[in-house]
C-alpha cells in the first residue's frame, strides 16, 4: 500500500527504528558499538542484566537495521551500521518538512482571513 509516496514497509521500518532508539540501553549499545565491534558477551558485562536480556536488546537493534552481527570464531560481534543514523535523520527530516508545510499553510490561512478585521466576527457576542 502506498500513501503519500511512502510505502507501508517504509513506515514499518521507521517504526522499528524509533522503537529501537526509544530505549536507553539500546542507545548505549549503539554508542559502544560505534567505537568498536563488541561481542554480545562483552556488551553484557557492562549492564546489570542477564546475557539473554542484552541479547534481546541487540536483536531489536538488528531488526531495526541499526547493528549487524558477524560470527568470528565462537563470538558474535556487534557492529553499528554507519548508514543507520542517516536513515533516522532522513525520517526525521521528512517529518519536519511535512510539519513545516502544515504550519506554513495554517499561517497563510490565518493571514488571509482570520484577522481582527474579519467581517464574519462583527456583530457576534464574544
Amino acid at each position: 500500500m502506498v500513501v503519500d509516496g511512502v510505502t507501508e514497509e517504509t513506515d514499518e521500518a521507521v517504526d522499528r527504528l524509533f522503537q529501537a532508539l526509544a530505549d536507553a540501553t539500546r542507545r548505549d549499545i549503539l554508542r559502544r558499538c560505534v567505537r568498536s565491534e563488541l561481542s554480545v558477551s562483552r556488551l553484557a558485562e557492562a549492564y546489570p542484566m542477564s546475557f539473554a536480556a542484552v541479547q534481546k536488546h541487540v536483536t531489536v537493534l538488528e531488526r531495526a537495521g541499526l547493528v549487524t552481527k558477524q560470527r568470528r570464531g565462537r563470538e558474535r560481534l556487534v557492529r553499528t551500521d554507519p548508514n543507520a543514523v542517516g536513515r533516522a535523520r532522513q525520517a526525521l527530516d521528512e517529518l519536519e518538512t511535512a510539519w513545516r508545510a502544515r504550519v506554513d499553510r495554517m499561517s497563510g490561512l490565518l493571514a488571509d482571513g482570520a484577522g481582527p478585521d474579519d467581517d464574519s466576527t462583527k456583530g457576534q457576542d464574544a
